[in-house]
């Protein structure tokens, strides 16, 4: 019997070939559509991992399920999956947009340990501290999140996280990043570029460059135009006032106003309502998550399901 919010037979049917048919510690999975809809409930609701409904059977299988799939970048593979047989269809609007999002911490989010214990000999799944070093884009992100306490940031209102991302010309999440909710949007707006990649069914190799940029003042630097010049991508960034007043307090040596398309612009509010789809789930509006790389395997898992609803 399928719940409410659980995947449809059609959303199942595209992801199930893209699952992993193997665990390498104790052979086949459990039920995969069984706990990835139970995944799904906590994600969408917010609910502990205690309090799930017992039709998706032993809370901790999908918790640790969710810890492992986070750790050993499995969800980061499942979103690249999903994309890539998107782009086979030709679906993807590559005119993307850039921006960030500060999500509030839950006091639950706070405390996890420095230095974790080694991982026990016994049980099948993966620990929240056990990381394949084989992943070299966890490992790499892993490395920042690390130095700043697991992404977590103080403000007045207490912890937060940012979640950096580039969205489609159809609101769905290209690339996804975590860092401390104080963390200024224009330091990560590289690294974001850089985790677009795109596979080829079949033969060729992944799309990593998209046809333009949008991206609203808080990126407006030299430095982020001469990254995107280098690269040959048109980009849509309007220009801050103070920089505008420096330019032409320095006349010729000043240089010439940045083009900037109004028309294009607008467009860049495929961002925003990408964002209010992550926020549309629960356990990605507020952290609940004491580990950076389970949270981003959270925001990850989320990112699927808007691709396989779009």
């Amino acid at each position: 019997m399928t719940g409410r919010g659980d995947l449809t037979d059609g959303e199942w049917k595209r992801l199930e070939p893209l699952l992993p048919v193997s665990n390498r510690r104790c052979g086949r999975w459990r039920d995969h559509r069984q706990v990835i809809n139970g995944g799904l409930h906590r994600v969408r609701t917010g609910v502990q991992w205690r309090d799930l409904p017992e039709r998706f059977g032993p809370w901790k299988t999908v918790h640790k399920r969710h810890l492992q799939w986070s750790a050993d970048g499995t969800w980061e593979r499942l979103l690249q999956q999903v994309q890539a047989v998107a782009d086979a269809k030709s679906t993807i609007d590559w005119a993307i947009s850039v921006d960030s999002t500060v999500m509030r911490a839950h006091q639950h989010a706070a405390g996890a340990r420095t230095a974790p214990p080694p991982a026990s000999s016994k049980g099948a799944a993966v620990a929240e501290h056990q990381i394949d070093p084989a992943w070299t884009g966890l490992a790499g992100h892993l490395a920042e999140v690390g130095a700043a306490g697991e992404a977590l940031g103080r403000s007045r209102g207490g912890f937060t996280t940012k979640v950096h991302l580039s969205a489609d010309g159809r609101c769905r999440p290209l690339s996804l990043l975590i860092t401390p909710g104080q963390r200024a949007d224009c330091t990560q707006f590289e690294p974001v570029m850089d985790k677009i990649r795109v596979h080829r069914i079949g033969t060729g190799r992944p799309r990593t460059r998209p046809d333009s940029v949008s991206a609203d003042k808080a990126y407006s630097n030299r430095r982020t135009r001469a990254y995107l010049r280098k690269r040959g991508i048109r980009h849509v960034t309007p220009e801050k006032a103070d920089q505008a007043a420096n330019r032409v307090k320095l006349g010729s040596r000043g240089g010439r106003p940045p083009g900037f398309d109004k028309e294009r612009y607008k467009k860049r509010n495929v961002v925003e309502r990408a964002i209010n789809k992550l926020k549309g789930f629960r356990a990605v509006a507020t952290r609940y998550d004491k580990r950076g790389h389970v949270f981003l395997g959270t925001v990850t898992f989320a990112a699927v399901i808007i691709w396989l609803r779009s």
